[in-house]
């Protein structure tokens, strides 16, 4: 089975939708940015005139910088700890390559219980620096691991495709509905039985 990833953007768009409707315009105002871009503009680095009309001081209490910049770290240091073993005493050549910042969107794969628990404490952490009510930010975080391990489930439930050595029965009939056998052509060496069963 393949193992699928959810992504992040994706998520947040999930997340936000269930505990903050009222934010999705700003959702769609960040699909025209990259995941790069869509960070540096809620975390507030880019200066420039918002496209949607949030200033910082707006942004800074919503949900979506929230759940999109805990999840954005979260997965930076579940992804660096994992790039750290893989290439641990390779050379910082190689390290420098595979931090590169890219333009793909961010996925998110199937996390560990151990995992889970981090992005969960990194949405109350975030939370909490931005302003939100502990009761809250217990909800965002709730709602962030649930559908973490909804995409999880999703991707468990996916049907898998028989093998090539599965053996073929879409060719042969159901032998309680099957219909009636048409008839067999009369064999010329036996003109007195023109159909054999």
């Amino acid at each position: 089975m393949d193992v699928k990833a959810i992504r992040l953007r994706d998520l947040v768009q999930d997340v936000v939708t269930q505990v903050a409707p009222e934010e999705l315009p700003l959702i769609a105002g960040l699909a025209g940015f990259d995941d790069a871009t869509a960070v540096r503009r809620l975390r507030g680095r880019d200066r420039r005139r918002e496209p949607l009309g949030f200033g910082l001081g707006e942004v800074a209490a919503l949900v979506t910088p929230v759940v999109w910049l805990a999840l954005d770290q979260a997965m930076q240091r579940i992804l660096g700890t994992w790039v750290d073993r893989v290439i641990a005493g390779t050379g910082t050549a190689l390290r420098r390559l595979l931090r590169r910042p890219v333009s793909e969107p961010v996925t998110i794969p199937p996390l560990t219980p151990e995992q889970l628990a981090l992005v969960r404490e990194s949405v109350l952490t975030m939370a909490a620096r931005r302003g939100l009510e502990p009761e809250r930010a217990t909800v965002i975080a709730d709602a962030v691991v649930t559908r973490l391990v909804l995409a999880e489930a999703e991707t468990d439930r996916t049907p898998e495709l028989p093998g090539p050595d599965a053996p073929d029965t879409a060719d042969a009939p159901d032998t309680a509905d099957a219909p009636d056998a048409p008839d067999r052509p009369e064999r010329p060496d036996r003109p007195d039985a023109p159909n054999e069963p």
